[in-house]
This record gives C-alpha cells, sequence and structure tokens, in this order.
C-alpha cells in the first residue's frame, strides 16, 4: 500500500475511533472516559444528536395530530417515547432502544387497521438511529437479540394489524443493516483499541527487556572489577605470614580467614555472573575501561566524522571503579548516539572534578529531534540511568535551547579504591 492510502486509512481509523470514544461506551466498560483532545469532537456531535431528537419528536408529534388524527393527549406521550430517547442514545443505546421500542409497539395497539404504517416517518428514522449506535455500544449477541425482539416484538405485531408484509421485511432488513454497520464500526474501534494496547504493551516489555540486559552487562563489568580486588584480597592475605616475621599465630589464624572469605566470594561471584555469561559468548573479559582512555573514545569518535572537544575541569582524582567505569560508559553512549544521530556534529565533552562527584557532560549542536525518537531515547538512555541510579546520582539528557543534544551526569564519588 502506497504512503497516501496509509495516510487515509490511518484518518479513517482515527477519526472512527474518535468519534466512538467521544459520545459512546466501550463495548466492555460501560463508563465513558472523554479526552480533553476530543472535546471539539464531541459537542458538535451532542449538537447534531440534540437538533435531531427536536426534529424527530415535533415532526412524530405533528404527524400523529395532523395527518393520523390522534388526540394531542395520546400524540405527545407517543411521540416522545418514540423519537426523545435518541438524545441519550450514544451514552446508554440499549435504555433508549427500549423506550423507542416500547413506544412503537403502544402506537401498534394505539392504531392497529389505520394507514399504510402505524409510526410516523421520523419515528422510524430515530428508530434506525438508535439501533445503529446499540450495535456499535453493545456485544454483537446482545445486537442480534435487539433485532430479533425489533422484528418480532414490533414489527411482527404492527403486519398482523394491517401493515403491509413486505413493507414490514424492508423495516426488517433496514434494522439488520443498520444494527450490523454499527456492530462492524463498534468492531473496527475495538480492533484499533486493541491493536493500541498491544503496541502499548510491547513497548513496555522492550523497555523492561532493555533495563535487565543493560543491569545484566553492569553486573558482569563490575564483576571484573570486584573480581580483580578479591583478588588481590586473597593473595595479600595468602602471603602475609610470609612477609612479616615472627606473625603470632592469632594473627596467621586470621590472615587464614580473610584469604578463604575472599577466595569463596571470588568463586561465589563468578558463578553468580557466570550465569548472566551463559548467553553470551561474546561477553567482554578485558579488563574494564575507565576515563584514562576517554583520548581513545574521542579519537574514534573523530573518525567516525564528528568534530570532539574535550575539557577537564577541576584537580582530577582517584575513582572508584563504578564511578570510573560507569563515566567512561556514559561517554561513550553519548558520543555514539552523536554518531548515528547527528553525524558531523561538533561535540564538546566536559569532565568536572567537583567536590562531592564527578560531573560529565556531553553536547552536540546536530539537528533537533524528539528525545523518544534520537539520541538514545530507547535503549541508550535505559544503561545510562542504571548505571547513575546504582551510583546514586543523577541524570538530565534532553534538546538543548540552542539545538542539538546535552547528556550531563552527577556521579557521587563514594569510596576511591
Amino acid at each position: 500500500m502506497n504512503d497516501p492510502d496509509q495516510a487515509a486509512s490511518g484518518a479513517r481509523t482515527q477519526l472512527i475511533s474518535g468519534v466512538r470514544s467521544a459520545v459512546l461506551p466501550g463495548r466492555d466498560d460501560p463508563a465513558v472516559t472523554l479526552l480533553p483532545g476530543l472535546l471539539a469532537l464531541r459537542l458538535p456531535l451532542l449538537a447534531i444528536l440534540l437538533a435531531m431528537t427536536i426534529g424527530f419528536t415535533g415532526g412524530s408529534i405533528a404527524i400523529f395530530i395532523v395527518e393520523y388524527s390522534v388526540n394531542p393527549e395520546a400524540a405527545w406521550p407517543l411521540g416522545l417515547l418514540q423519537a426523545a430517547p435518541l438524545i441519550f442514545a450514544a451514552r446508554w443505546p440499549l435504555a433508549a432502544w427500549r423506550v423507542a421500542a416500547l413506544g412503537l409497539l403502544l402506537t401498534v395497539f394505539a392504531r392497529h387497521g389505520t394507514g399504510f404504517m402505524p409510526w410516523p416517518v421520523p419515528a422510524v428514522l430515530a428508530l434506525v438511529i438508535i439501533l445503529f449506535f446499540t450495535g456499535v455500544g453493545a456485544d454483537r449477541q446482545t445486537s442480534v437479540g435487539v433485532g430479533t425482539v425489533t422484528i418480532c416484538g414490533v414489527l411482527t405485531p404492527a403486519v398482523l394489524f394491517g401493515m403491509p408484509g413486505w413493507f414490514g421485511m424492508i423495516l426488517a432488513g433496514i434494522t439488520v443493516v443498520a444494527l450490523a454497520f454499527g456492530d462492524a464500526v463498534g468492531g473496527r474501534h475495538s480492533a484499533v483499541e486493541e491493536l493500541r494496547r498491544r503496541e502499548e504493551q510491547h513497548r513496555e516489555d522492550l523497555a523492561r527487556q532493555a533495563v535487565l540486559e543493560e543491569r545484566a552487562r553492569i553486573a558482569r563489568e563490575l564483576h571484573d572489577v570486584v573480581a580483580h580486588h578479591m583478588s588481590v584480597i586473597a593473595m595479600q592475605a595468602e602471603a602475609a605470614p610470609y612477609k612479616i616475621p615472627d606473625l603470632p599465630d592469632a594473627a596467621k589464624q586470621t590472615f587464614g580467614v580473610v584469604r578463604d572469605a575472599a577466595r569463596e566470594a571470588l568463586t561465589e561471584t563468578r558463578r553468580v555472573v557466570g550465569l548472566l555469561r551463559s548467553d553470551d559468548e561474546g561477553a567482554e573479559r578485558t579488563p574494564q575501561p575507565g576515563l584514562d582512555r576517554l583520548d581513545d573514545l574521542v579519537s574514534a569518535a573523530r573518525r567516525a566524522g564528528l568534530s570532539v572537544a574535550t575539557v577537564v575541569v577541576g584537580m582530577p582524582r582517584p575513582l572508584n571503579a563504578g564511578v570510573d567505569l560507569s563515566a567512561y560508559r556514559i561517554v561513550q553512549e553519548s558520543l555514539s548516539n552523536a554518531a548515528r544521530y547527528a553525524p558531523g556534529a561538533r561535540v564538546h565533552v566536559e569532565v568536572r572534578y567537583g567536590t562531592e562527584a564527578l560531573t560529565v557532560s556531553v553536547s552536540d549542536d546536530g539537528p533537533r529531534s524528539t528525545p523518544e525518537e534520537s539520541h538514545g531515547g530507547g535503549h541508550g538512555l535505559v544503561g545510562m540511568r542504571e548505571r547513575v541510579t546504582m551510583l546514586g546520582g543523577s541524570l538530565d539528557t534532553g534538546a538543548r535551547e540552542e539545538g542539538g543534544w546535552s547528556v550531563v551526569a552527577d556521579l557521587p564519588y563514594g569510596d576511591p579504591d
């Protein structure tokens, strides 16, 4: 299907969905939720229904009195029963149908054997519209029941009391068509809503999957850092009795406990993280990088076509391994996003050593775009937020007023290694 056809189909779907959401109850939920954006659509529809109700009711009463010579005391109640329910048919279609059907049936008995049709034409038109709303708002089984009762309980008595049978068949066909058309419109709306709900659920599933994958990646990376330190603890505890002469037995026993605990912790850590690596044979096993490799990142970004400038503010200090690794990954992801969504842009990378936290900011002057569709608005930002949250920091991302994209992460230092 070409693009104009897709646009037209999407517009028709949105129009049907908007109309039904504005004035009709849901098939599964009888309560109607009016969206603020549909107010401009709902008010004209209600105005049209009000005008039709007044016209059909007044027309029915006038025909009863003028053409059918019905006493006004009877014409008014019959006209109101047959056409007035149209005003609330959009909100309560079954109730409107019950009232209108009762009015039509009472008219059959009140005017039996007189005229071609016992009902005024406006009353029949009102019934058709009410049947349409019933088909839209009710489930299919209910619509079948409404159609059966209308044909057998209203049209059939009219035929028995003098209305031509062939005309009764025409009205029966119109009843079926009105209900079927309403059911088709309601079914399409339900299908559109179900598709929208499934798409939303799919997006949520993808977001959850991205979070889990990023947490697994962080766990693998931190394992390499923790494993290194645990190995150093175990080796130092093992070597202490040989490096310190005349070490008391109690101290030797303490170093032995430390050594065994470190080895056990290392074994358990490797076992747990091994589960995370089981489905990722290509997981990194090299030493985890830090800001000491920032120049390598910048060089790679320049080879990708970016113009990158770096600034280091403050006095560099030893960093916790988690902070160092997270800062590196945030810069890496930001440069990757800039190369993907703003090729050729100028990028400014700033690493600021503050008093309490390390601040990493990456900004570019690429074309402005929506946060959810570019610059890591999907899974790229998920990884950054997971790392910042793990360290108790904060992350600020978004489009810049002067154009481009900005990422600013504050990472508390914690205890240095």
